[in-house]
């Protein structure tokens, strides 16, 4: 098997300012840059994870507009208000913004709009965003939002005024009701809680997918191959990007139109005296550069904590053991 050391990066929001296009799904980064001539059903929320709470609400969404011969619409924000209001830099997210729009795209969304929320936004007032964006903009059909939504200037609106401002200007307003609120908000706790604890099958299952990083492979050191497990080394970049907690775990990944299962260890490398965390994974299987190519890996399972070993030869015995257990685990779950 060849030596393979990958750091993946991610320039954190660089093309936040220009409008792309998934194969389906249009996407833009401020609301002035949206354009449509047929009406819309849409939602508003930053859906962080798009776990199968959110998609019951989303799915509902594009049924609706398929139905009323519309286009569905989802409304989010970036920055959140919590980091523009507390200046909260410590937020950890489910979703880059980007994995986030792919999520959307999968689940038949026609259109996304990203906009950037700052202070001059807050304090727009409830009628002007329902006339001058809602309508003027978005060309509102019906809008269908938690029972709980408030917005406008001091978030001083609620779910009753914008039903009269449905009457107004007409539109329909439909409420999610408190238990699909309830549990879109618990299962985001559980999830991020999961992820923090090396939980990851049960995250996993409240997602409704495996949770993954994505990032751009390049060369980097080559620590692991001198003990016949060479590793990829992941460089998150986005600090908002939430890491399972340090340990060892199952993986995947399509490198090269391939799915490719391994390892990946989370951690500071305390056998040789490491200090910073590192993100590295030895992929089964695959002989293949794939150096300047983005790849997308899958965390699948957790298999133990990280330790330090007493010396090279004993770590090297531990993650032929944890190698093992992957196998077997892969193989007995029939993954591949």
């Amino acid at each position: 098997m060849p030596k393979i050391i990958v750091f993946v990066y991610i320039e954190p929001f660089l093309w936040l300012n220009l409008p792309f296009y998934f194969l389906f799904l249009k996407t833009v980064f401020n609301i002035s840059d949206y354009s449509g001539s047929k009406k819309t059903i849409a939602t508003i929320g930053t859906f962080d994870g798009v776990h199968l709470g959110h998609r019951k609400i989303l799915e509902n969404l594009v049924q609706q507009a398929k139905f009323l011969k519309s286009e569905s619409l989802v409304l989010s924000f970036f920055p959140y208000p919590k980091m523009v209001f507390q200046k909260d830099s410590t937020v950890q997210l489910l979703n880059t913004i980007e994995e986030k729009i792919d999520l959307f795209e999968q689940i038949g969304i026609d259109n996304v709009i990203i906009h950037p929320f700052d202070l001059p936004f807050s304090n727009i007032t409830a009628e002007d965003f329902v006339q001058k964006i809602l309508m003027d903009k978005l060309n509102i059909q019906k809008i269908i939002i938690g029972y709980d939504h408030r917005f406008g200037k001091n978030r001083t609106a609620n779910i009753d005024d914008l039903v009269g401002f449905g009457k107004k200007y007409g539109f329909e307003v439909e409420q999610i009701s408190a238990q699909t609120i309830e549990e879109v908000a618990i299962s985001s706790t559980k999830i991020r809680e999961a992820i923090l604890e090396g939980n990851i099958k049960a995250a996993n299952n409240f997602l409704g997918y495996n949770y993954f990083f994505s990032g751009v492979v390049v060369r980097g050191n080559q620590l692991g191959r001198t003990i016949g497990f060479p590793t990829a080394n992941m460089l998150i970049s986005n600090s908002h990007k939430l890491i399972p907690k340090n340990g060892v775990y199952i993986i995947k990944s399509k490198l090269q139109e391939k799915s490719v299962f391994g390892m990946m260890n989370i951690g500071i490398r305390p056998t040789v005296n490491g200090t910073v965390q590192t993100i590295e994974a030895h992929f089964f299987d695959f002989d293949q550069e794939i150096y300047e190519q983005t790849i997308q890996i899958e965390v699948i399972e957790f298999i133990r904590l990280e330790q330090k070993f007493n010396s090279l030869e004993e770590l090297k015995r531990q993650i032929e053991k944890d190698k093992q257990y992957a196998l077997s685990y892969i193989s007995k779950r029939k993954l591949i």
